[in-house]
């Protein structure tokens, strides 16, 4: 009896992983904390340019503007 499409999937996502061994270092609890900050900091900015095109009020522009360019400050200073 054929199997379905889904199981072959399940199967081949498996066999790829076993294939393909990821060596990933332990990264310490700052390197954590510094990812996790970087990452917030990246989440922050995609939102903050979203809410930036679709402003209208030449107030709200200007605050977005302004906090982008904040966040591009931090996040260069992280790199």
């Amino acid at each position: 009896m054929a199997r379905g499409f889904e199981s072959k999937d399940v199967e081949f996502q498996q066999a790829e992983s076993e294939r393909r061994p990821v060596l990933r270092r332990t990264l310490t609890a700052t390197e954590r904390d510094e990812a996790a900050r970087r990452q917030s900091l990246e989440l922050a900015m995609a939102r903050a340019r979203t809410e930036l095109t679709n402003a209208t009020s030449a107030a709200h522009r200007k605050m977005l503007e302004q906090a982008v360019a904040e966040l591009e400050r931090q996040i260069g200073r992280d790199a």
